[in-house]
């Protein structure tokens, strides 16, 4: 299926207080930040969130509190990808019952599955689900890479709605794009690489240099959908800097330590992610500034 969304897209951090906590002011603070901002659709326990280590109270806590602060207000997709296919089921069923509009399941991580092994796992989850079903294809983090043939394999499944691709190889994406371009979307999954997913055809950007700079990300995003190359050049230029920032330490490291500086009180990433370094806090305050905006702390 296409045109499930269309635009920006915010991976959401997600916010804990020092005793580990989840902060619910700060987030609801960061579904405002963001609305306010033009973001189209919210991502939400995706791996920026930081599920893999939070409890299932907590994951539900979390995805109550968003249905209800967004309000129908701009799309709103639950993380359910896991690495048992059980348990991503499972995940979506209640993603379903919890309000969402869509799901993001990530490839089955650790495990190292075959295609077939990818093509049979999206298929249980798309069965469990009357939801749209986005596949993320993160190789560098999961192992497991979506090629070509196996997304044009998924593109077949009716309510799978597209595919964000992060695995940072234009040429495999172009390969998808052109395999999977009359049934289902293509979305960025990549900051560095969202003009060029656009340039062929991508229906978005997943992002998650956004929860920083909203705005801009939307922009982009804006421009490339009217092809207006050279004003999404302009903008995304600007904030370059400040996307290699994003990813200088693993993700959402940087960003959470980013979110802080502008006053959306990130907090720190749980174990076993750790803070973000101090050579490179000061590389994430000058980036910010340079973006244009403001730094409070």
């Amino acid at each position: 299926m296409k045109n499930f969304f269309t635009g920006s897209a915010t991976a959401m951090i997600t916010p804990f207080y020092d005793n580990g906590g989840v902060n619910f002011d700060a987030f609801g603070r960061m579904i405002e930040y963001q609305i306010e901002n033009g973001t189209d659709a919210l991502v939400v326990l995706g791996t920026t969130g930081e599920p893999a280590t939070m409890t299932e109270d907590e994951k539900v806590a979390v995805m109550k509190f968003a249905k209800e602060r967004v309000a129908g207000r701009a799309k709103l997709i639950f993380g359910t990808g896991s690495n048992s296919t059980a348990k991503a089921v499972e995940a979506t069923k209640r993603a379903e019952e919890l309000g969402a509009d869509g799901v993001l399941a990530v490839t089955p991580y650790y495990n190292k599955c075959t295609q077939k092994g990818i093509v049979e796992y999206y298929k249980a989850i798309c069965a469990a689900t009357s939801l749209p079903v986005i596949a993320y294809n993160v190789p560098p983090r999961t192992g497991v890479n979506i090629l070509p043939a196996t997304a044009e394999e998924l593109s077949y499944i009716p309510n799978m709605a597209g595919i964000k691709e992060a695995c940072g190889n234009m040429e495999q994406i172009c390969e998808t794009m052109r395999r999977i371009r009359p049934r289902m979307d293509l979305y960025s999954g990549d900051d560095n690489l969202n003009i060029p997913i656009m340039a062929i055809g991508g229906a978005g950007l997943i992002s998650v240099a956004s929860n920083i700079v909203p705005a801009q990300i939307k922009e982009v995003a804006a421009a490339m959908q009217k092809c207006k190359i050279a004003k999404a050049n302009k903008i995304h230029e600007k904030i370059l800097p400040l996307i290699d920032a994003c990813f200088v330490e693993v993700n959402p490291i940087p960003v959470k330590a980013g979110c802080n500086m502008i006053g959306l009180d990130a907090g720190i990433p749980r174990a076993p992610l750790t803070e973000l370094e101090e050579e490179h806090k000061k590389l994430m305050k000058k980036c910010i500034k340079a973006a244009g905006v403001k730094v409070i702390c």
